[in-house]
């Protein structure tokens, strides 16, 4: 980004009229946070069981501490947006919203009873099939019109 003061620079050659002064500035990348013009993104990984359950957790913000609810049944891809959390809107009192997306984790090694309670869970909800959901896009549509 480059901002313009205009008559703030070096004086003129012989005396003359003050020129402008130019202010570059670099954004160095962060670790927790992206950003997107005046609103930030960040990712925020849960483990499925308290995806599952709901939670709530405590998000360093770049200001304070933002408690956020984690809703029962948070699946996976779902953005949560904090408004006003974001950057300082350039020449404005307003600030950028704040994004956050959730990534469920999924446990990669599990031991025996870990393993029994999920057999247990699925059993119980009747979940022992993978299901495939059915394509209702436009083109999906057109070709079920015609095998018919």
């Amino acid at each position: 980004m480059r901002i313009r003061l205009a008559g703030q620079g070096e004086v003129g050659p012989g005396g003359g009229p003050p020129g402008d002064l130019y202010i570059e500035i670099s954004e160095i990348p962060h670790d927790t946070f992206s950003r997107d013009g005046a609103d930030l993104h960040c990712t925020i990984a849960l483990p499925m069981t308290s995806a599952a359950l709901g939670t709530d957790l405590v998000l360093a913000t770049l200001d304070d501490e933002e408690k956020i609810e984690i809703r029962p049944g948070t699946q996976s891809g779902t953005v949560l947006h904090l408004r006003g959390k974001g950057v300082p809107k350039l020449r404005s009192s307003t600030r950028g919203d704040l994004y956050v997306h959730v990534e469920v984790r999924t446990p990669t090694r599990l031991d025996e009873e870990q393993e029994r309670l999920l057999r247990e869970l699925a059993e119980v909800r009747n979940e022992d099939v993978a299901v495939t959901t059915k394509q209702t896009g436009l083109f999906s549509k057109v070709r079920d019109a015609f095998r018919q």
